[in-house]
């Protein structure tokens, strides 16, 4: 028990310690997580731990990310994607296939070798790329999703390997450190091992029917009887139930329970249990795939490494390049251009977790002598380490250079109205609408292509373009214009607009977007006088909802949400004049202790006058 504890101990501190420092220098968690391994790695060989078995469990880790993954994807958007899942997945793993094969070939490797070869690095790391997209919110993006069409049929084409890497064994090879053990794919017992393959294909078939059948029937039913209990822990357990019942099933029919986990997933993404199973799932998901991690950069032989690393960084480096080349080929074929393109070329280019599994299975089966898999198991570890880099490499230097840039060029603006509104989306959308509604002509810019082909679809004429662009607010008659409502998104570029039309247009009425009160506080300082909060007005409905809910009738309730109101406003403008863009604003003391002065005067008058509004009804 104490070796455990121990054990246990020791990875959570070294997690603790690295992933905030590798995060803090935009390395990303999931380098944070291998560097960790790799510097604690001695102590585990000194604690003699098995990495290896410690692996094998920590992939669970995988699975439950890939039942996530599944829960966001119903099966209309599944059935959407179908073209990348055939095209790009497959012509990848294809295409990738044969490119090593050939490279192993010509490095005078038997063909047996050199295909198995081609089929172990064929495949990415589904760990590391889509915890990486999601970390950095770009798994819903062109390029990710891209690559997860491609991961996910990866993860598909593992069954056929394990079918057809038995039938490379080499004979020379037995009794020689290879075939060892005729164990199926994930280490464990597999039930279709000595049928024929047209009933072992009919028996996983039938499994994966079976999972979806239990996705469909069985799993409402078991958690409407458990949300009878109303115990939380149960809902917990009943979800790793779920996940670890689905694993159990697809490994006893030689399936990759990532797989199975997958599938389930995206059966349940109707589910009204949809957002229930994440939530209780997540939090085992990210510790199993930090260990995961973790035990990779563990598992590196550093000796074997030190002794052949011009032969790992060489073969590395043809791996990646190789893969990369293949990539570019097939995302430019299906249409993937510019950023959408770089991100799935620098995405999946190493070699992934499942290639421990296929290395194993390969030696265990004579395909592979010890001293090749030892090598490549050195290789795919260093392109696993390299992969997070490639990753900042895109966010650092490659997605800056698109930023700004429209995918198209701006719409000629070929009116001057009186009333230029930037951006069409939630906010400006209905103030455009309410302002068309009162007979005021508008110029309406959106740098959205989907949000301006939705506004055109229901009659409104919007301009795509930049509209924080000096040259495009001059083209729609800035210069002449009344009115300039900032409706933007991103803050960024609300203070970007509102400090170029301030400064350089005075006459000009700026009223601005603000996405919080310290936002009010940054565009009043840098001129605009007309600000609106944009969840304060529904905010104050909802406090206006509330004192009726208490008891408070319509004209009460409504009386004491204009008294907060005005002291709201009176004590904002007030502190105003406080706010310096130099201090981050929790950090102001003259403001905070503003902020305290006012409440102490304010608060007294403020009950008062409620108490006098209650009193008026009775």
């Amino acid at each position: 028990m104490t070796s455990f504890l121990i054990l246990a101990l020791l990875i959570l501190v070294a997690g603790i310690v690295a992933v905030p420092l590798a995060s803090r220098f935009g390395l990303g968690s999931v380098l944070g997580y291998l560097l960790a391994g790799m510097a604690i790695s001695p102590l585990l060989a000194l604690l003699g731990v098995d990495v290896e078995a410690m692996q094998v469990f920590a992939e669970f880790g995988v699975v439950m990310m890939l039942f996530i993954v599944g829960l966001e994807l119903e099966p209309k958007r599944l059935w959407d994607m179908r073209g990348k899942l055939f095209g790009l997945g497959g012509g990848q793993v294809v295409l990738t296939t044969l490119a090593i094969t050939g490279i192993g070939l010509l490095n005078s490797n038997p063909w047996q070798t050199a295909l198995a070869i081609g089929m172990v690095l064929a495949l990415s790391s589904t760990a590391i790329i889509i915890q990486t997209l999601t970390e950095k919110k770009l798994l819903k993006s062109e390029g990710g999703e891209a690559s997860f069409s491609v991961l996910l049929v990866q993860d598909v084409a593992v069954i056929p390997m394990l079918a057809l890497l038995p039938l490379l064994a080499m004979p020379e090879l037995y009794g020689a450190g290879g075939g060892q053990s005729g164990e199926g794919g994930h280490g464990g017992l597999d039930l279709t091992a000595g049928l024929p393959i047209w009933l072992a294909a009919l028996v996983r078939i039938g499994a994966v029917a079976a999972v979806v059948g239990i996705g469909i029937y069985a799993i409402r039913p078991l958690f409407r009887y458990i949300a009878a209990a109303n115990l939380r822990e149960l809902f917990t357990a009943a979800a790793l139930a779920v996940v670890i019942g689905i694993a159990v099933l697809m490994s006893l029919v030689g399936l990759s329970p990532a797989l199975g986990a997958f599938v389930a997933g995206v059966v349940l993404a109707t589910s009204e249990y949809r957002h229930e199973l994440e939530s209780d799932i997540n939090p085992f998901k990210g510790l199993l795939l930090g260990l995961f991690f973790i035990t990779v950069g563990a598992g590196i032989d550093f000796v074997l490494a030190s002794e052949i690393w011009r032969e790992v960084v060489f073969w590395a480096a043809v791996v990646i390049v190789s893969k990369f080349i293949i990539l570019l080929g097939v995302g430019w074929f299906y249409g993937l251009r510019k950023q959408a393109l770089w991100l799935f070329c620098l995405s999946l280019p190493q070699a992934g977790e499942f290639a421990f599994v296929l290395i194993a299975f390969a030696v265990a089966n004579a395909v592979f002598d010890n001293a090749l898999a030892d090598l490549l198991l050195l290789i795919v570890a260093l392109t696993m380490l390299v992969t997070p880099l490639l990753f900042i490499l895109y966010e650092k230097v490659i997605a800056p250079h698109y930023i700004g840039k429209s995918e198209r060029e701006a719409d000629h603006i070929d009116e001057e109205n009186p009333v230029i509104i930037a951006g069409s989306g939630r906010v400006g959308g209905i103030v455009n609408r309410m302002l068309q509604a009162a007979g005021f002509n508008t110029t309406v810019i959106d740098y959205s292509s989907r949000q301006l082909e939705i506004s055109r679809k229901f009659g409104f004429r919007t301009y795509f373009g930049d509209a924080t662009r000096p040259d495009l607010l001059h083209a729609a008659g800035i210069d002449k214009a009344k009115l300039l409502v900032v409706a933007l998104d991103e803050r960024e570029q609300i203070d970007k607009l509102v400090k170029y039309a301030v400064k350089h247009f005075p006459d000009l009425h700026v009223t601005a977007r603000a996405v919080d009160r310290s936002h009010v506080y940054e565009l009043w300082a840098y001129g605009c006088r007309d600000i609106i909060r944009e969840t304060y007005d529904s905010t104050l409905r909802m406090g206006r909802s509330a004192y009726e809910a208490l008891g408070m009738d319509r004209q009460q309730a409504v009386a004491a949400k204009d008294a907060f109101e005005e002291m709201d406003r009176r004590a904002m403008r007030e502190v105003a004049d406080l706010y310096d863009m130099d201090i981050p604003f929790d950090e102001n003391e003259a403001l905070i202790a503003k902020v305290k002065e006012l409440r102490a005067e304010w608060d007294p008058i403020m009950r008062e006058q409620m108490d006098e509004i209650l009193n008026r009804g009775q």
